[in-house]
């Protein structure tokens, strides 16, 4: 069985955890060791229990409360030379070093770095295996390139950033710069470009979506909901949505048409 859940996703922090059962992996940590406790707490999640800590990149979101978190659990910290030389994990005690684009195992669960285009020192996005069960967790790309559309196109469940809506991004609050950096191609997805990749999938369609890193500022979840409809009610898709207070339950995969979630 593997299963994923999320204490937080969007803007102002973001934390995933992945678990198999014997392993329990935690992907990010953007919130303070405090709040972090406490939304941990919400999940059943007793923080000893944290194997390791994935990072995808050093922008503070991700990686505010990864050192406090290592600290706290005593489990070291996974990323890329980038992430590891920007500064965010100087007083950190245990660093692993990854390369991107390689597959390692914590525990009993094969992980693969995915290099994307981010504007970050060395950004990658993860994949879990565990038996024949697989989860992709890809947030904070510009672009969905070839090589990562390959890469996520076996997925039984896959955490996919919906960040924006360009007509709301473009009518929005933010400076033109900070607009075109989220736009960009190593910015965010936005709705349309999240939608052409699991079209992209086709037959590989994962059994389960869920819609994250969703901007409180230039985006809305029925927004998202409407735009997913014709393929939610033309195949077997479910989707859920992930919100900044509290992330998602939860998901759960046993078997290939067994998916469980906790309400």
């Amino acid at each position: 069985m593997l299963r994923l859940a999320s204490v937080g996703s969007g803007s102002k922090g973001n934390a995933t955890l992945v678990c198999s059962g014997e392993t329990t992996l935690l992907v990010d940590c953007g919130f303070g060791a405090r709040e972090m406790l406490a939304r941990l707490v919400e999940l059943d999640v007793d923080a000893a229990d944290i194997d390791a800590i994935l990072v995808t990149h050093e922008h503070s979101d991700h990686i505010g409360g990864v050192t406090a978190i290592s600290k706290a659990t005593g489990a070291p910290i996974y990323a890329t030379h980038g992430s590891i030389i920007s500064g965010k994990l100087e007083s950190a005690r245990r660093v692993v070093e990854i390369a991107s684009d390689s597959t390692f195992a914590i525990g009993d669960i094969d992980v693969t770095a995915v290099t994307v285009p981010h504007d970050a020192r060395e950004p990658v996005q993860y994949i879990f295996q565990h038996a024949d069960k697989q989860v992709g967790v890809l947030t904070d790309l510009g672009t969905v390139s070839e090589h990562v559309l390959r890469a996520y196109s076996r997925c039984d469940l896959l955490l996919l950033e919906f960040n924006h809506d360009l007509e709301m991004l473009r009518r929005g609050p933010y400076p033109a710069a900070l607009k075109r950096r989220v736009s960009g191609d190593f910015g965010h997805l936005n709705n349309q470009q999240a939608l052409a990749m699991l079209n992209s999938l086709g037959d590989d369609l994962p059994q389960v979506v869920i819609a994250g890193h969703i901007s409180e500022q230039n985006n809305a979840i029925d927004v998202v909901e409407s735009l997913l409809e014709p393929m939610i009610s033309s195949t077997d898709l479910t989707v859920i949505y992930a919100t900044q207070s509290q992330g998602f339950d939860w998901v759960s995969l046993k078997s290939a048409d067994d998916i469980s979630r906790v309400a």
